[in-house]
């Protein structure tokens, strides 16, 4: 799948860019966003001059995968310029045909400053990342802060915030004035195995065009990453691997051997010691890209991004998520579902927590419809309903 170029949307006002830095010299170190634990919870951002680093907590599912189809075979694109001597599916191929379509994003305001990594989408410069890297001590950076797209051939341009989505942690930039860049290709995060090898490219602390490789740790793993102003969860099912991810990496491309763009880079977890600062320990996260994808169309389209919902409010429970209080009118209303009640499965998801709930609705869209399984009265039950709208 590809994006063609977007239709005529509404921008935010276009920020300043930064000076890019003279040919062949280091780009200055900066804070990277991208994620870190401390002592078992995740963190974004976290580098100096942040004002303080967003906590993460990533959500002990007792799950380490998940079913998934199998990977399909797609001949892999070598960008032009590319020797073509490489060995076909070896990483080496893989970056040559990737590396063109990942940026590196520095975002600055008031002081403060950071810097992490995006995927082109479209010619014209259309950029995917993270919510966090376009966010600075939680303003978001239209609200005059400096976006520099700094593109792999040297090249660099003002970026622009299109949309954001905090609960999916996405957001779109659009650089100003470029055009003939490479699309990455999209591939599909439900094909995905655990033991597949991926590449995950990006520029941690800086260090642009930075090519890692690693397996597909585990599927569906839940991670938690916030809350919006209205107190929403925001979760994912994500992709968990040990390709190296670091401080900057966040927003950037994790691909699969076809060079098919399949998650986008959000968060790792740290040692124990509560270093904030503390690199890669082989344990990294990423959002699917089948979750991705609805809210970029609607991002691009000028559109409030919507999500799958339950109508419920759900805490922990031993052997799943107990549900504390139900909408009227909701999706959980109407297929009969009542306080008290412990989900355990949607479909096929195992649920152990509140948090494995969130993250698994999260991965549907509004009007799918689902199987929930849930416990009552000692007795286990089941009912089918299609999930509702946070649209208002």
């Amino acid at each position: 799948m590809t994006f063609s170029a977007p239709p005529p949307h509404q921008q935010w006002p276009p920020p300043m860019s930064t000076p890019p830095p003279p040919p062949g010299a280091p780009r200055p170190r900066r804070g990277g966003f991208a994620a870190a634990v401390l002592a078992g919870a995740l963190v974004v951002g976290g580098g100096a001059g942040l004002g303080g680093a967003a906590l993460w907590s990533a959500i002990d599912d007792g799950n380490s995968s998940a079913d998934s189809g199998a990977s399909t075979s797609v001949p892999l694109q070598v960008a032009d310029g590319a020797s073509g001597d490489a060995p076909a599916g070896s990483v080496e191929q893989v970056a040559k045909a990737v590396l063109p379509s990942v940026v590196s994003l520095d975002v600055s305001s008031g002081g403060t400053a950071g810097s992490g990594s995006g995927v082109v989408l479209t010619q014209d410069g259309l950029i995917l990342t993270n919510n966090h890297v376009v966010t600075l001590a939680g303003a978001i950076a239209a609200d005059g802060a400096k976006i520099t797209v700094s593109f792999s051939d040297g090249s660099t341009a003002t970026g622009t915030v299109v949309g954001t989505d905090p609960l999916t942690d996405t957001a779109l930039v659009q650089a100003e004035d470029v055009s003939g860049k490479t699309p990455i290709s999209i591939g599909k995060s439900t094909n995905l195995d655990v033991g597949e090898q991926v590449v995950a490219i990006g520029s941690p602390y800086g260090l642009d065009s930075t090519v890692t490789s690693g397996i597909v740790s585990a599927l569906d793993r839940p991670v938690e990453v916030g809350r919006d102003d209205s107190g929403n969860t925001t979760a994912y099912p994500a992709i968990q691997t040990d390709a190296a991810i670091n401080h900057g990496n966040s927003g950037g491309a994790l691909v699969n051997m076809q060079g098919q763009l399949v998650g986008i880079n959000a968060s790792i977890q740290t040692a124990e010691d509560g270093n904030a600062d503390g690199g890669s320990i082989g344990i990294g996260f990423a959002i699917p890209i089948d979750e991705v994808v609805p809210i970029v169309e609607q991002l691009r389209n000028g559109d409030t991004p919507t999500h799958a919902r339950l109508g419920i409010e759900v805490q922990d429970a031993d052997g799943g998520a107990a549900v504390h209080s139900i909408e009227d009118g909701s999706a959980a209303s109407e297929a009969g579902l009542r306080e008290g009640d412990v989900i355990t499965k949607v479909d096929d998801h195992a649920v152990d927590s509140s948090g494995a709930l969130v993250a698994t609705v999260r991965s549907y869209r509004p009007n799918d419809s689902v199987t929930v399984t849930y416990v009552r009265d000692g007795q286990t039950r089941t009912t089918r309903l299609a999930l509702g709208s946070d649209a208002t």
